[in-house]
């Protein structure tokens, strides 16, 4: 063979070599990429599973908020805020939806809805000193009135309501009331279910059951929340806490507070009102 004959084979082989190595180099490059894409769409699904996942834990945690916030009748929360519902309000008379005297001079009509926020405030914040103020002191009746406001479902509003009222039977409004307010759980979410509504009846301090459970279907309680929407329509009221206050057994007016927290601006109104 001539030598420039084995140097042209000698130039294919190389080519052949070279051109191998080339195809091979392809082939992993794309056993790479493949491989790659395989991770990144494992990491893609772990990633997707997860969120799902923390999706329907929100879902499950959010439909079950009232569960959630549910305090169980006889535990150590509950002793609590029994304990301090029953300091506020012991030994002040009650009649119905009405809290002190009945010949107190002067009457405060407090419109709420159980649901709201802003009416916690003002049970937890300025109402402890209003009623030791003027309620404790003979001046001042309360009137506890219902106002849809917070509460988005019309027939859960009626359902707490009237399960505030129906204590009143009882004369056991108020500690339903101020109980509800101290539980109060996030507005809009749920959580007021009948269990919850029952749990805090269960708290309330001599509150008979059976009782409690016949007067819910009261069709003068329903009459009674009926007219309290009448009344706040009537004078113009939009929100709660809403409040109208006059002689007891006189004409009322709208009375405008400062704050839901400071009992100031209501005891102030008390004392201008005339007290005999």
């Amino acid at each position: 063979m001539a030598i420039s004959d084995r140097a042209g084979e000698d130039l294919t082989r190389k080519q052949r070599r070279e051109s191998t190595r080339a195809q091979r180099k392809i082939i992993e490059e794309a056993q790479a990429a493949k491989a790659i894409t395989r991770r990144r769409l494992t990491q893609l699904g772990i990633v997707v599973v997860i969120v799902a996942a923390g999706f329907v834990a929100a879902i499950i945690s959010t439909n079950g908020a009232g569960d959630a916030k549910q305090v169980a009748p006889g535990s150590i929360e509950a002793r609590t805020t029994e304990d301090t519902v029953n300091a506020l309000l012991g030994g002040i008379p009650q009649h119905g939806n009405t809290l002190g005297r009945p010949a107190a001079p002067v009457t405060l009509q407090c419109f709420s809805d159980l649901e709201c926020s802003i009416c916690k405030d003002f049970a937890l914040g300025a109402l402890p000193s209003l009623i030791q103020t003027s309620v404790r002191a003979g001046k001042l009746r309360i009137e506890y009135r219902s106002l849809q406001t917070a509460t988005r479902e019309p027939a859960v509003f009626k359902s707490q309501q009237l399960a505030a009222l129906a204590a009143g039977q009882q004369n056991r409004l108020w500690q339903f009331v101020e109980t509800f307010y101290h539980e109060q759980g996030e507005e809009g979410s749920g959580y007021v279910t009948e269990n919850y509504i029952e749990g805090i009846a269960r708290q309330v301090t001599g509150l008979g059951m059976p009782q409690w459970t016949r007067a819910r279907n009261d069709t003068g309680l329903v009459n009674q929340l009926s007219t309290d929407a009448k009344t706040a329509n009537n004078v113009g009221l939009n929100g709660t806490p809403s409040f109208l206050i006059g002689r007891t057994g006189g004409a009322m007016k709208r009375l405008h507070y400062a704050s839901a927290t400071d009992a100031t601006s209501f005891n102030e109104a008390v004392e201008t009102l005339p007290q005999r």
